[in-house]
């Protein structure tokens, strides 16, 4: 077992998420996911806190990205054009690996309800980031709440559907979000 290899974490991820597959969440502990994944315990505890930190890793860069993207966004962008503006950064970092991983690590969640108290932690920290980016950009606080928490749901329903089409098809994480954060702005105008 190699000490310092590169990629560890995603390693770590991977074996994580076949395991909690294959076995369950509750079932699967820590050093089976550091032996499968080739590293030692000690390593395991470089990179992680505890097992459930493994299907939130990226969870501070996802949420960096959203907000960088909307702090860059021009400024006289509207609150929503900033969050679309944080949705096509945060998207464009997301390759291949996070495609093909959404729906098992989506099925690990289902599976556990500790898992979802976690991604429900994932989803607050994500709209924290961008209501205070937006804030930053003198956005009202109940609006860039609100826009924010629309970010959020759009990025979620644009990735379920991502990661849910055909591999070949040539359609990125950016558009899926975008479809879904209109979708949802339309949806906000019929509630009268």
């Amino acid at each position: 077992m190699g000490r310092w290899e590169p990629g560890a974490t995603q390693r770590l991820v991977v074996a994580a998420v076949d395991l909690f597959t294959e076995q369950g969440y509750d079932a699967t502990t820590v050093a089976q996911i550091a032996e499968r994944a080739g590293v030692t315990r000690s390593t395991f505890f470089r990179h992680f806190s505890d097992k459930r930190e493994l299907l939130v890793a990226g969870q501070e860069t996802l949420s960096r990205l959203l907000a960088d993207g909307i702090t860059e966004a021009p400024a006289d962008a509207t609150p929503m054009a900033a969050v679309a503006a944080g949705l096509e950064r945060a998207s464009s970092e997301m390759g291949p690996a996070n495609r093909e991983l959404g729906p098992r690590i989506h099925a690990a969640v289902a599976a556990s309800t500790e898992l979802q108290e976690r991604d429900a932690l994932k989803s607050v920290g994500m709209a924290a980031a961008m209501t205070d980016a937006l804030v930053a950009r003198g956005v009202p606080d109940p609006t860039a709440h609100l826009a924010a928490e629309l970010g959020v749901l759009a990025f979620k329903r644009g990735y379920a559907q991502w990661a849910a089409t055909d591999r070949d098809d040539g359609t990125g994480l950016a558009q899926h979000a975008l479809a879904a954060l209109e979708e949802l702005r339309a949806a906000t105008a019929s509630l009268g």
